[in-house]
């Protein structure tokens, strides 16, 4: 899995997109230097903290090393761009101009190394008109789309509980950033890498896109139920709920033959994809007037051995204690830097049979400072901190 190895990657990222585009990169065995401000990464701080360490902050920056540098100091600023001059790749996340205004932009890290891929991770992107403006993964939902489509037909606006649109930047620029390194091991050297959070957020709806481009109609809040499928959603039993998805008329007729709802089968109402899709909310109440007089147990039970696709409503522990999750491994134990011990939750996909694992614990910050600068053959941390200390006096 480690086919990164020998790939330096700096990573000036803060909080979500750019620090999880980086932990792709080192769970893959690139060697991933973040660099952090005195501060640290805001992510630090927050909470849950196990002997005063982020949970969070270790979920996302595992397999790095930290070192800390002032960008306003003019000697750590020196250090910054020669560390970037050695590394096949540099990811930021700031607003537009500021790595500009820093001497650390494309331009000027190009001049010292043509081969470098340069990755900057934005709001709305690297120009245009909104490309000032600062966002945060709620404000991407909110004007890319996803909160008008997401939550209750009747309900206030809400987002998706997982943050999508930090995710998926940096997902886009994890692959555009391997793909970019292909380009350089052929000779074509490196490039820029503009990764705007609003296009790749429109770019995971693509569903809801295409269809606004078929209809002209703007898609609308459905809750859990699908547009173009039903039965295809939560139902409602006689202790809660559980989703069954039967989205073709063979699993149609299986899941209504289970119950013993035959006519459901015959009914012309229904008698489409299309159809069902149309007639959806009759089809629910109709189904749950069988379904709220079973636990939720048996209406998974009934639909597993009709082979129709169905599953609890988990909560994260239940999700975790899946024997699926067990049977590959995601979960495995990691060290924080005090010393406590916690979980980690794995790169999910395997190669050649391998999976993901933790070769690094998540770093204390500036942990590796002395470590990379000896790397770099410049002054230790301790030397740096006396001379910033001189030069304020």
């Amino acid at each position: 899995m480690l086919a990164l190895s020998g790939i330096r990657v700096v990573e000036f990222g803060q909080i979500a997109a750019g620090p999880f585009t980086g932990l792709l990169l080192a769970d893959m065995g690139a060697d991933v230097i973040k660099v952090e401000a005195r501060e640290g990464d805001g992510m630090r701080q927050w909470p849950p903290l196990t002997d005063g360490f982020s949970e969070n902050f270790a979920s996302l920056n595992r397999n790095k090393r930290s070192i800390v540098l002032d960008l306003k100091n003019s000697d750590h600023l020196a250090h910054a761009r020669k560390l970037c001059a050695g590394a096949d790749v540099v990811i930021e996340n700031f607003r537009p101009g500021a790595m500009n205004r820093l001497g650390l932009g494309f331009d000027d890290l190009k001049a010292l190394s043509p081969a470098l891929v340069y990755c900057s991770i934005s709001a709305f992107g690297q120009e245009g008109p909104r490309a000032q403006q600062g966002g945060f993964d709620v404000s991407i939902q909110a004007i890319g789309g996803v909160m008008s489509v997401t939550g209750e037909p009747d309900g206030a606006p809400v987002k998706c509980g997982v943050p999508v649109s930090d995710f998926a930047a940096g997902l886009y620029a994890a692959l555009y950033i391997v793909c970019a390194l292909r380009q350089v091991a052929g000779g074509l050297g490196g490039g820029h890498i503009d990764v705007p959070m609003l296009g790749t957020t429109l770019g995971i709806a693509a569903l809801q896109v295409s269809e606004y481009f078929g209809t002209g109609i703007d898609p609308k809040k459905l809750g859990s139920a699908h547009p173009r499928n039903a039965p295809y959603q939560a139902f409602c039993c006689a202790d809660g709920y559980f989703v069954m998805a039967a989205g073709n008329n063979d699993l149609y007729r299986r899941a209504c033959q289970a119950i013993q709802r035959d006519e459901l089968v015959e009914d012309p109402r229904f008698a489409t994809q299309l159809l069902r899709a149309r007639n959806q909310t009759i089809l629910k109440d109709l189904l749950e007037a069988t379904f709220v007089t079973l636990p939720a147990k048996m209406c998974l039970a009934l639909m597993v051995e009709a082979g129709v696709p169905c599953a609890p409503i988990n909560t994260y522990s239940e999700a975790l204690a899946d024997p699926q999750v067990a049977h590959y491994g995601w979960v495995q134990p990691m060290q924080l830097p005090g010393g406590a011990e916690t979980r980690a939750l794995t790169t999910p996909v395997r190669f050649n049979g391998e999976g993901g694992r933790v070769f690094r614990r998540p770093p204390a910050l500036g942990e590796h400072t002395d470590e990379v600068l000896a790397e770099l053959e410049l002054p230790s941390a301790s030397t740096m901190t006396a001379q910033t200390i001189g030069n304020r006096r």
